[in-house]
């Protein structure tokens, strides 16, 4: 019984967490022409995070997941970057709001398709990815946030400036009580790990 329960906890501890399954959808958010260079709203090496989520989006076209695209909606450059061009088929949501859940059918359309994990990349860290996994997360849904397929910018309180690699750490030091936060790497070996 005791080389059985070794043998069990070994196998469990091989087995990756939130594994890509059926159920599994990603959910890309606002990676959008404004954000990058000559953007009205550049943010700092958004290239970098959009080459990271172009990865995750290769894998999950390829094992046939399910790909949802977010865009905010601007009145110029609102086009998603041609790094994570939506096809004809992906399910794509417009939304007004920093949280994608609120003022879309986006949960309707979740649960439509019996979703229990999210795995989430996009702009910006601490405004709309932060919105989205915490609102995910507060209405049930395994969350997986790919820290190096975010991006974010520098900001200022009153006479402090906050640089962009820190405002960009410090919401993925809070988002990890809400997501499973992974970069796009070890994602990758554990889907590829999973699949064997």
């Amino acid at each position: 019984m005791k080389k059985f329960l070794i043998l069990l906890g070994s196998v469990l501890f091989l087995l990756p967490l939130h594994a890509q399954s059926e159920h599994t959808a990603l959910l890309l958010s606002d990676i959008q022409e404004f954000y990058f260079p000559g953007g009205f709203s550049e943010l700092s090496e958004p290239e970098n995070a959009a080459e990271n989520a172009a990865k995750i989006l290769a894998q999950f076209r390829e094992n046939g997941g399910e790909i949802i695209h977010v865009q905010h909606k601007t009145k110029t450059q609102m086009a998603i970057h041609s790094m994570v061009e939506a096809l004809k088929d992906e399910k794509r949501f417009v939304k007004t709001e920093i949280n994608v859940f609120n003022g879309t059918q986006i949960k309707d359309y979740l649960d439509s398709l019996d979703t229990d994990t999210l795995v989430i990349a996009g702009m910006q860290t601490h405004m709309c990815v932060e919105a989205a996994t915490r609102a995910a997360y507060d209405y049930g849904y395994k969350v997986l946030l790919i820290h190096d397929a975010c991006a974010t910018r520098e900001l200022s309180w009153e006479n402090v400036t906050i640089g962009a690699e820190e405002v960009h750490y410090s919401t993925l030091n809070t988002l990890r009580n809400y997501a499973e936060v992974i970069s796009t790497e070890a994602y990758l070996k554990r889907i590829t790990r999973h699949q064997e």
